[in-house]
Protein backbone atom coordinates (compact mmCIF):
# COMPACT_ATOMS: atom_id res chain seq x y z
CA UNK A 1 0.00 0.00 0.00
CA UNK A 2 1.17 3.55 -0.72
CA UNK A 3 2.89 5.20 2.24
CA UNK A 4 0.42 8.11 2.42
CA UNK A 5 -2.71 6.27 1.26
CA UNK A 6 -5.86 8.35 1.81
CA UNK A 7 -3.96 11.05 3.72
CA UNK A 8 -4.78 14.73 3.31
CA UNK A 9 -2.01 17.31 3.07
CA UNK A 10 -1.36 21.02 2.71
CA UNK A 11 1.89 22.29 1.23
CA UNK A 12 2.47 26.04 1.36
CA UNK A 13 4.67 27.36 -1.40
CA UNK A 14 3.85 24.29 -3.46
CA UNK A 15 4.15 25.70 -6.97
CA UNK A 16 7.88 25.29 -7.63
CA UNK A 17 11.07 23.69 -6.35
CA UNK A 18 10.96 21.61 -3.19
CA UNK A 19 7.27 22.32 -2.54
CA UNK A 20 6.20 21.20 -6.00
CA UNK A 21 8.37 18.07 -5.92
CA UNK A 22 6.99 17.20 -2.47
CA UNK A 23 3.43 17.57 -3.75
CA UNK A 24 4.31 15.24 -6.61
CA UNK A 25 5.71 12.60 -4.25
CA UNK A 26 2.85 12.95 -1.74
CA UNK A 27 0.38 12.32 -4.54
CA UNK A 28 2.40 9.37 -5.84
CA UNK A 29 2.20 7.90 -2.33
CA UNK A 30 -1.59 8.16 -2.23
CA UNK A 31 -2.26 11.55 -0.64
CA UNK A 32 -4.69 14.27 -1.65
CA UNK A 33 -2.94 17.63 -1.59
CA UNK A 34 -3.75 21.31 -1.40
CA UNK A 35 -0.92 23.49 -2.67
CA UNK A 36 -0.70 27.22 -2.05
CA UNK A 37 1.10 30.03 -3.79
CA UNK A 38 0.82 33.77 -4.31
CA UNK A 39 1.05 33.84 -8.10
CA UNK A 40 -2.23 32.69 -9.61
CA UNK A 41 -0.85 31.69 -13.01
CA UNK A 42 2.02 29.69 -11.51
CA UNK A 43 -0.39 28.08 -9.06
CA UNK A 44 -2.77 26.92 -11.78
CA UNK A 45 0.10 25.62 -13.90
CA UNK A 46 1.47 23.61 -10.98
CA UNK A 47 -1.94 22.13 -10.18
CA UNK A 48 -2.47 21.16 -13.81
CA UNK A 49 0.93 19.46 -13.90
CA UNK A 50 0.20 17.57 -10.66
CA UNK A 51 -3.21 16.28 -11.76
CA UNK A 52 -6.60 15.78 -10.19
CA UNK A 53 -5.38 15.04 -6.65
CA UNK A 54 -3.88 18.54 -6.36
CA UNK A 55 -6.10 21.45 -5.35
CA UNK A 56 -4.72 24.97 -5.82
CA UNK A 57 -5.47 27.67 -3.26
CA UNK A 58 -4.06 31.14 -3.77
CA UNK A 59 -2.78 32.37 -0.42
CA UNK A 60 -0.08 34.59 1.04
CA UNK A 61 1.14 33.25 4.40
CA UNK A 62 1.62 36.84 5.61
CA UNK A 63 -2.15 37.39 5.40
CA UNK A 64 -4.36 36.15 8.23
CA UNK A 65 -7.35 36.53 5.92
CA UNK A 66 -5.72 34.29 3.31
CA UNK A 67 -4.83 31.70 5.95
CA UNK A 68 -8.42 31.70 7.22
CA UNK A 69 -9.56 31.19 3.63
CA UNK A 70 -7.12 28.28 3.31
CA UNK A 71 -8.51 26.68 6.45
CA UNK A 72 -12.06 27.04 5.13
CA UNK A 73 -11.03 25.38 1.87
CA UNK A 74 -9.33 22.51 3.72
CA UNK A 75 -12.49 21.95 5.73
CA UNK A 76 -14.62 22.06 2.58
CA UNK A 77 -12.43 19.72 0.54
CA UNK A 78 -11.09 17.32 3.18
CA UNK A 79 -12.92 17.89 6.47
CA UNK A 80 -9.67 17.19 8.30
CA UNK A 81 -5.92 17.31 7.77
CA UNK A 82 -3.22 14.67 8.27
CA UNK A 83 -0.11 16.47 7.01
CA UNK A 84 1.04 20.08 6.93
CA UNK A 85 4.27 21.03 5.20
CA UNK A 86 4.91 24.69 6.05
CA UNK A 87 7.31 25.19 3.19
CA UNK A 88 6.75 28.74 1.93
CA UNK A 89 9.81 30.88 2.47
CA UNK A 90 12.17 33.48 1.05
CA UNK A 91 15.78 34.44 1.58
CA UNK A 92 17.65 37.67 0.88
CA UNK A 93 21.31 38.32 1.52
CA UNK A 94 22.55 41.81 2.29
CA UNK A 95 25.45 43.43 4.16
CA UNK A 96 24.55 44.35 7.73
CA UNK A 97 24.84 48.08 7.15
CA UNK A 98 22.41 48.00 4.22
CA UNK A 99 19.60 45.98 5.84
CA UNK A 100 16.48 48.10 6.25
CA UNK A 101 13.25 47.38 8.09
CA UNK A 102 11.43 46.32 4.93
CA UNK A 103 13.98 43.59 4.13
CA UNK A 104 14.04 42.46 7.76
CA UNK A 105 10.27 42.47 8.23
CA UNK A 106 9.49 40.72 4.94
CA UNK A 107 11.74 37.76 5.71
CA UNK A 108 10.51 37.36 9.27
CA UNK A 109 6.89 37.85 8.19
CA UNK A 110 7.08 35.02 5.65
CA UNK A 111 9.61 32.64 7.18
CA UNK A 112 8.63 32.87 10.84
CA UNK A 113 5.32 34.66 11.34
CA UNK A 114 3.89 32.92 8.27
CA UNK A 115 4.96 29.49 9.52
CA UNK A 116 3.63 30.13 13.03
CA UNK A 117 0.21 31.35 11.95
CA UNK A 118 -0.13 28.71 9.23
CA UNK A 119 0.20 26.07 11.95
CA UNK A 120 -2.09 27.95 14.34
CA UNK A 121 -4.80 28.50 11.73
CA UNK A 122 -4.90 24.89 10.52
CA UNK A 123 -4.37 23.28 13.93
CA UNK A 124 -8.01 22.60 14.75
CA UNK A 125 -8.40 20.70 11.47
CA UNK A 126 -5.53 18.34 12.21
CA UNK A 127 -6.22 14.74 13.14
CA UNK A 128 -4.74 13.02 16.15
CA UNK A 129 -1.46 11.56 14.97
CA UNK A 130 -0.99 14.23 12.30
CA UNK A 131 2.44 15.32 11.10
CA UNK A 132 3.59 18.93 10.83
CA UNK A 133 6.80 19.58 8.89
CA UNK A 134 8.54 22.97 9.02
CA UNK A 135 11.05 23.87 6.31
CA UNK A 136 13.99 25.17 8.34
CA UNK A 137 17.10 24.93 6.08
CA UNK A 138 20.56 23.64 6.90
CA UNK A 139 21.71 27.21 7.59
CA UNK A 140 19.84 27.23 10.89
CA UNK A 141 23.08 26.38 12.74
CA UNK A 142 25.51 28.13 10.39
CA UNK A 143 26.71 31.65 9.81
CA UNK A 144 27.75 33.47 6.66
CA UNK A 145 28.44 37.05 5.74
CA UNK A 146 25.35 38.93 4.48
CA UNK A 147 23.04 36.13 5.66
CA UNK A 148 22.20 37.56 9.09
CA UNK A 149 18.46 38.02 8.65
CA UNK A 150 17.75 34.93 6.54
CA UNK A 151 19.83 32.62 8.75
CA UNK A 152 18.11 34.01 11.87
CA UNK A 153 14.67 33.26 10.45
CA UNK A 154 15.62 29.64 9.86
CA UNK A 155 17.05 29.29 13.37
CA UNK A 156 13.70 30.54 14.63
CA UNK A 157 11.85 27.93 12.58
CA UNK A 158 14.08 25.21 14.02
CA UNK A 159 13.19 26.48 17.49
CA UNK A 160 9.48 26.40 16.64
CA UNK A 161 9.74 22.72 15.75
CA UNK A 162 10.92 22.04 19.30
CA UNK A 163 8.40 24.19 21.14
CA UNK A 164 5.38 23.22 19.02
CA UNK A 165 6.32 19.55 19.32
CA UNK A 166 6.28 19.90 23.11
CA UNK A 167 2.97 21.74 23.11
CA UNK A 168 1.15 19.46 20.67
CA UNK A 169 2.40 16.15 22.02
CA UNK A 170 -0.73 15.74 24.15
CA UNK A 171 -2.74 15.74 20.92
CA UNK A 172 -0.37 13.16 19.41
CA UNK A 173 0.60 15.64 16.70
CA UNK A 174 4.23 15.38 15.68
CA UNK A 175 6.23 18.45 14.66
CA UNK A 176 9.59 18.13 12.94
CA UNK A 177 11.90 20.40 10.98
CA UNK A 178 13.23 19.53 7.54
CA UNK A 179 16.54 21.22 6.71
CA UNK A 180 17.68 21.14 3.09
CA UNK A 181 21.16 22.11 2.03
CA UNK A 182 21.92 24.01 -1.17
CA UNK A 183 19.34 22.80 -3.71
CA UNK A 184 19.37 24.71 -7.01
CA UNK A 185 15.82 25.98 -7.64
CA UNK A 186 14.37 29.37 -8.53
CA UNK A 187 14.60 30.16 -4.79
CA UNK A 188 18.26 31.13 -5.20
CA UNK A 189 17.42 33.60 -7.97
CA UNK A 190 15.36 35.58 -5.42
CA UNK A 191 18.17 35.99 -2.87
CA UNK A 192 19.25 39.37 -4.20
CA UNK A 193 22.80 38.24 -4.89
CA UNK A 194 24.66 39.01 -8.12
CA UNK A 195 25.10 35.82 -10.18
CA UNK A 196 28.84 35.66 -9.54
CA UNK A 197 28.35 35.98 -5.76
CA UNK A 198 25.64 33.34 -5.78
CA UNK A 199 27.86 31.01 -7.80
CA UNK A 200 30.76 31.57 -5.42
CA UNK A 201 28.53 30.85 -2.43
CA UNK A 202 27.24 27.69 -4.11
CA UNK A 203 30.78 26.56 -4.85
CA UNK A 204 31.76 27.16 -1.22
CA UNK A 205 28.82 25.07 0.03
CA UNK A 206 29.57 22.29 -2.43
CA UNK A 207 33.23 22.17 -1.45
CA UNK A 208 32.35 22.24 2.26
CA UNK A 209 29.94 19.31 2.03
CA UNK A 210 31.50 15.82 2.19
CA UNK A 211 29.36 14.65 -0.74
CA UNK A 212 30.69 17.58 -2.80
CA UNK A 213 27.54 18.21 -4.78
CA UNK A 214 24.28 20.11 -4.62
CA UNK A 215 21.06 18.48 -3.51
CA UNK A 216 18.08 17.73 -5.72
CA UNK A 217 14.46 18.71 -4.97
CA UNK A 218 13.39 15.07 -5.15
CA UNK A 219 15.91 14.15 -2.42
CA UNK A 220 14.43 16.73 -0.07
CA UNK A 221 10.90 15.67 -0.99
CA UNK A 222 11.76 12.08 -0.07
CA UNK A 223 12.61 13.33 3.41
CA UNK A 224 9.26 15.10 3.62
CA UNK A 225 7.49 11.87 2.64
CA UNK A 226 9.32 10.06 5.44
CA UNK A 227 8.36 12.69 8.03
CA UNK A 228 4.75 12.68 6.80
CA UNK A 229 4.43 8.89 6.92
CA UNK A 230 3.98 6.45 9.78
CA UNK A 231 7.60 5.39 9.25
CA UNK A 232 8.61 8.38 11.38
CA UNK A 233 5.94 7.80 14.04
CA UNK A 234 8.51 7.93 16.87
CA UNK A 235 10.06 11.22 15.69
CA UNK A 236 9.09 14.64 16.94
CA UNK A 237 11.00 17.88 17.70
CA UNK A 238 13.75 16.59 15.41
CA UNK A 239 15.58 18.25 12.54
CA UNK A 240 15.99 16.02 9.49
CA UNK A 241 19.03 17.49 7.77
CA UNK A 242 19.50 16.64 4.08
CA UNK A 243 22.52 18.67 3.05
CA UNK A 244 25.31 16.37 1.89
CA UNK A 245 26.97 16.82 5.29
CA UNK A 246 27.43 20.60 4.99
CA UNK A 247 25.99 21.52 8.40
CA UNK A 248 27.86 18.92 10.45
CA UNK A 249 31.39 19.12 9.03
Amino acid sequence: MARLYDKTAVITGGTTGIGFETAKQFIAQGARVIITGQNGDRLQAAAQALGSKAIPVQADVRSRSDLNGLAARVKEEFGHLDILFANAGIGYFAPLDTVDEALYDNQFDINVKGVFFTVQTLLNLMNEGASIILNASAVNEKGAAMGSVYFATKAAVRSLARTLAAELASRKIRVNALSPGFVPTNFQSKMGLPPEVLNNFGDYVKQSAPLERFGKPEEIAAGAVFLASDESSYMTAADLVIDGGYMNV
